[in-house]
Parts: structure tokens; sequence; C-alpha cells
């Protein structure tokens, strides 16, 4: 599909600076943009790139000097990352609306499922009794989608994703190729030298217009009526895990491999960096980030910025991991010391 850059501008809110007239089909990379394609300009590492990219037009900050790229065209915007997330949507909505909504012969689906208008069942899917799948909503192949269901409107659900009993998914959300949703929890007690399982027998609860990554784990909750619940806006990368009795707010962000442990309490707006591991029965309130590999063993308070193992203000973080860098020499300097006090005692 075509786009003048008028209308580039119009959707981005952005400024035209050069050639108005001209056209893109995608969207590219400053260093492999064709002369038919946008790029973007946002990190100043890659400022070096703009000279000789090919690109028909730029999307760049409306702080840039232009004045030393004349012969580029620029759509001037205020935050470049936020234009080009904005491209990326319209393209990807153009490629959705590309799948054939159809319901394969392949499928299995219980007589007591409802579907809504315009759903798309895939290749080898199999959904169980009771189950409610809202409008438009696309299942991909190889899909379980297990008793008493509720999927809202507008999903997107990727092959291999599996959908345990009860759960709950509002509208709007993507599971990645996969995400389990309801799977046991981590119940397990002793008795003598028997490990006995304790059945979960709970439920997840999605939002609206979440996002769970590839191969990303959610538990069902413990008991009957108790659920592992996720809030509307939150976006959960690869490869996470979430025990039973979790409970995840709104418009929170959740990168790869971070590991969640049961019955902990994440607030609005929190941000989970890669590799961050958090045990059981912790509060994280609203506003906190918390760095890449730290580890969470206590509450945390609002609005707090923390990092490392043991836990730590971000910045006091930073100046140890200095300190343990010069570990050596202050060693060697130490051992000096030694040597010259007991040179002196002597």
């Amino acid at each position: 599909m075509e786009f003048t850059l008028k209308q580039i501008a119009e959707i981005v809110g952005g400024k035209i600076l050069g050639n108005e007239n001209l056209s893109v089909v995608s969207i590219n990379t400053l260093q492999d943009a064709t002369e038919n394609e946008l790029s973007f300009f946002g990190n100043p590492k890659y400022e070096h790139f703009i000279k000789d990219t090919k690109a028909a037009a730029i999307l760049a900050p409306e702080s840039m000097d232009f004045n030393n790229y004349k012969d580029k065209t620029f759509i001037a915007v205020k935050d470049p990352q936020v234009a080009y997330g904005k491209i990326l949507n319209i393209l990807n909505d153009i490629k959705l609306s590309k799948i054939k909504v159809f319901i394969s012969p392949k499928a299995t689906i219980e007589e007591t499922v409802q579907l809504g208008k315009n759903v798309s069942i895939g290749h080898n899917v199999v959904i169980e009794e009771n189950t409610t799948i809202g409008d438009n909503t696309k299942i991909m192949a190889n899909v379980f989608i297990g008793q008493n269901v509720r999927i809202g409107k507008n999903c997107l659900i990727y092959p291999n994703v599996t959908i345990r009993e009860d759960t709950i998914i509002g509208d709007d959300c993507i599971l990645n190729p996969g995400v389990v949703l309801g799977g046991d929890g981590f119940g397990f007690v002793s008795e003598g030298e028997k490990v006995i399982k304790k059945p979960q027998l709970g439920y997840v609860e999605i939002g609206n217009n979440v996002e769970i990554g590839a191969n990303t784990t959610v538990d069902r909750a413990a008991l009957p009526s108790s659920k592992t619940y996720i809030g509307d806006n939150t976006k959960i990368d690869n490869l996470v895990m979430i025990a039973h009795n979790v409970h995840i707010g709104k418009n929170s962000t959740i990168v790869a491999q971070v590991g969640i442990a049961g019955s902990t309490t994440i607030g609005n707006h929190v941000t989970l960096a890669g590799q961050v591991g958090i045990v059981g029965h912790v509060k994280i309130s609203d506003n906190v980030i918390i760095g890449a590999q730290a580890g969470v063993t206590n509450d945390i308070a609002p609005n707090q910025v923390v990092s490392g193992e043991p836990l730590q203000p971000y910045r006091r973080y930073l100046q140890t991991k200095a300190i343990i860098k010069k570990l050596p020499e202050i060693y060697a300097t130490v051992k000096d010391l030694e040597k010259k006090i007991n040179k002196k005692e002597d």
C-alpha cells in the first residue's frame, strides 16, 4: 500500500521539510531503506547513516538541526519513536486484515461453544465446552482452549497457545506463540519422604489490550474462587514466568526472563527489566522501575528506581558496581598498607 508524505505527516502530527510530493510503501532503517521507503532517526549514535541513506524521507526530532542535510526530506515530529510506532501499527493492521476469516474443517469445536461475528479459527484448533469467543478474534493453528473460557473481541492468538479451563481474556489482547495461560501453579507439600501435589483450582484473568510474549506462562490461582490477574494495557515479553495468585496492575511492562513467585502484587506503571527475580508474597507499588537481574525479597514503596542484589537505589547500585571493578586494586592497596604497618611494628 502506498502512502504520501502528506498522509504520513497527518498520522504522526509532523511537518514535512523537503519534497512533500514523495510517496512511500514501507518503513526501514536508515542503512537499509530504499528510495520508496520511509526511515526514522531517534538515536544520536545513528546520525552518521543519514548522509548516505537512500530513504525517501526520514522521521526526525523537531529539535534536530536540519541545515546539515538540505538534500534530504524529513518529517519533523516530537518523538520519532512514537511516530515510527504509529506507522508500524498501520502496516500491521494492513497485514492482519489479509488473514483469511474462516473456520477450518480441521478444527474441533464443541457444540456449546459460542462464536462472535467474523471469528477466524485455524487448523487443528481445539475448543472445549461452554467457551465464548468475541467478535473479530483470530485464533491460529494448533491452539487449545479449554472449558468455560471467555475470550473478548479483536484478540489475536498465535499458533500453539494453550488456554486452560476457566480463563478470562479481555478485548484487544495478543497472545504470542507458545503462551500458556492457566497451567498449574507450583503447589506441593512434603509428608515424610513423599512430595504431595496441591491441586490448583483457581483461574487466570487477563484485562483489555494486554500482550503476552512467546513461551510466557501465567499459572492459575490456587483456590477455586481466586485468580491470577493481569491488568489492562500491561505488556509482557517472552519467557516470563508468572506464578499462582500474582496480581499485576495496569500499564506495566515486564521484560524477558522475569520470574514472579506466587501471591506477589505488582502495581500500576511498573517496569521489570530482564531477568528480575521476585520472591513470593511481596508488594511492588505503583511507578516502580526495577533494573535487570535484580533480586526482590521485600516490599517496594511507590516511585522507586532500584536495582541489584541485594536490592538498592539505582544510583547507589551504579556506585557499587563501579567500586566492584576496582576491588583488585583496592585489595592490593590494603595488602601493601598491611605490610607497611607490620614493618613499623617490627
